[in-house]
């Protein structure tokens, strides 16, 4: 289906309708950061019961709109006419910390896809077109935050070359269980 994406780009002001398309996985199992011996490793483990976890309920992204976002972009997946997903990229904004201080750093803030739309392509389609729009603006690294709980994060980013960079645990101490990663990928090779 992703080869019927239309792929367009929009400014951040655009965000009720990315937030339409809720921010929510269900897994049955989650990953456990092992240092290896010359990187990090995830072991996948198996849940007691399946786990839901609503990004939205946590933060609402209207706080986003507190950050000076006009340099950032939200690149939309159309199919049919319809909205299926879409990612916020943040780039060279002050007081953002994971944006290191860099303006050669993109972040992907937030991505999502359809329920209906999710293992169709359109999450690998979103992170390519987040990727060619920071090369545009000579970005040398992209950087993308997520748990050891999602999973379909994981495998999303890993599948499209990033690499786990930190695991982090106790980064949030209002969820103790959750490990914090951090992935990055280079875009100057």
């Amino acid at each position: 289906m992703a080869g019927a994406l239309d792929i367009q780009v929009l400014p951040v002001s655009a965000l009720g309708d990315h937030i339409a398309i809720p921010s929510v996985f269900e897994s049955s199992v989650i990953y456990d950061p092992v240092p290896a011996a010359a990187e990090r490793v995830l072991v996948e483990q198996a849940l007691a019961a399946p786990m839901r976890k609503d990004y939205d309920a946590l933060e609402s992204p209207w706080q986003w709109l507190a950050f000076d976002v006009s340099k950032w972009a939200l690149i939309v997946a159309c199919a049919e006419g319809q909205r299926v997903g879409g990612v916020i990229c943040a780039i060279d904004t002050p007081g953002v910390e994971m944006l290191e201080g860099r303006s050669d750093l993109v972040v992907i803030w937030d991505i999502r896809v359809a329920a209906g739309m999710q293992q169709a392509g359109v999450g690998s389609a979103l992170f390519r077109a987040a990727e060619a729009w920071a090369r545009t603006r000579s970005c040398r690294e992209l950087k993308v935050e997520t748990q050891n709980v999602n999973v379909p994060a994981c495998r999303l980013y890993r599948r499209n070359g990033c690499t786990l960079a930190e695991a982090n645990a106790g980064a949030y101490p209002e969820l103790p269980a959750e490990v914090q990663l951090i992935w990055r990928k280079r875009l100057d090779q």
